[in-house]
């Protein structure tokens, strides 16, 4: 009789981690693998808060804008979120038509730089 063997547990992997001139080895859980990379804001994306629809958009590519400025408007859950330039600056691109739907993270307008 033949006895089943177990397979053989998978080998894992550490890593190593360096926090105030300590080294430490550690296994990753899942979790952890499955995290989107940590990016930098971009101030000058404009991005959507939330999935929703644009029913209105004030301005065009190209247009000089001050702080406070009124750009479009986020409709989502039943609210109309009006988005604000930020600082003063230039449109350089709008990605979004009147009525498209956008998920959220979806850069809806870029500005030029100020930083």
């Amino acid at each position: 009789m033949a006895k089943n063997k177990s397979p053989e547990p998978e080998e894992k992997a550490f890593i190593q981690l360096n926090i105030d001139e300590a080294h430490y080895k550690t296994l990753s859980n899942k979790m952890n693998d499955q995290r989107k990379p940590w990016a930098p804001i971009i101030p000058a994306h404009l991005k959507s808060f939330m999935p929703g629809n644009v029913p209105e958009i004030f301005v065009n590519v190209g247009d000089e804008v001050k702080e406070g400025d009124r750009l479009l408007i986020l409709e989502a859950m039943k609210m109309k979120n009006v988005i604000i330039a930020p600082y003063d600056g230039t449109i350089k691109s709008i990605n979004v038509k009147l009525g498209e739907m956008v998920p959220k993270n979806y850069v809806l307008i870029e500005m030029s730089s100020q930083f």
